[in-house]
């Protein structure tokens, strides 16, 4: 009788592994992925081998090849000189605030509202490449990404920094090149408005003269354009 019941109890969690185990989109008794549904094959979604954590589709050759031309940041990494180019070649880092860097709020972004990380993600960027509450998605991946942090490294270049909030997390991604689509872009008048404050900071006085830079500029079109210059 105790040898059944044992048994039983064993069964029982054996049960309750093979559930837990499914949940996180991999088979029972190894690491293959789950199918893939019609919908995520032709995103170009692919599951990681890493529970809870998603990778990033290789970036195709022949996007990479089409910016051959363009120039280039310190990175090596394209600078596309028209907001019209909404699908685009990016250098990636990783960033989580458990790194406890120097300066850096907790899970505060620089908006002053907590970093995202859910079906809405957090990234790092130069605000005068990509303005505050730019939106975009990562070819191979579900989520959403917005840019609501920036961080001193990144001020003049194209790199686009993705927060996670752990430091597994931010080491498994690493630096990749990644494919990215613009959704929406960000407001340079928000952007500037923020950083009008921050001057004292080098960082920031560079963001903030490069985005009014812009802005005049859209200002001289529009008045040739007859339009009405607004701010």
């Amino acid at each position: 009788m105790k040898n059944l019941l044992m048994k039983a109890v064993a069964s029982a969690i054996a049960i309750g592994t093979l559930s837990s185990c499914g949940g996180l989109g991999f088979a029972s008794n190894s690491d293959t992925p789950r199918l893939l549904t019609k919908a995520q094959a032709r995103a170009g979604f692919s599951w990681a081998r890493t529970p809870n954590s998603f990778l990033p589709a290789e970036v195709d050759l022949s996007v990479k090849a089409s910016t051959a031309a363009l120039p280039k940041d310190k990175h090596g990494c394209p600078t596309y000189n028209s907001d019209r180019v909404r699908h685009r070649v990016v250098r990636t880092t990783s960033y989580s605030h458990q790194e406890g860097e120097i300066g850096a709020p907790g899970r505060l972004n620089a908006i002053g509202s907590t970093l995202k990380y859910g079906r809405v993600r957090s990234a790092a960027a130069d605000w005068s490449r990509y303005p505050v509450g730019t939106i975009f998605k990562i070819k191979g991946l579900p989520y959403l990404y917005v840019i609501d942090d920036f961080g001193s490294s990144l001020v003049g270049t194209n790199t686009i920094d993705i927060y996670h909030p752990t430091l597994g997390l931010m080491r498994h991604w690493a630096t990749r090149d990644v494919e990215i689509s613009i959704i929406k872009w960000g407001s340079l008048e928000r952007t500037a408005n923020l950083l009008r404050a921050r001057t004292k900071y080098l960082h920031c006085a560079q963001m903030y003269y490069a985005a009014m830079r812009k802005l005049n500029s859209r200002r001289v079109a529009q008045t040739r354009r007859g339009a009405t210059p607004t701010l």
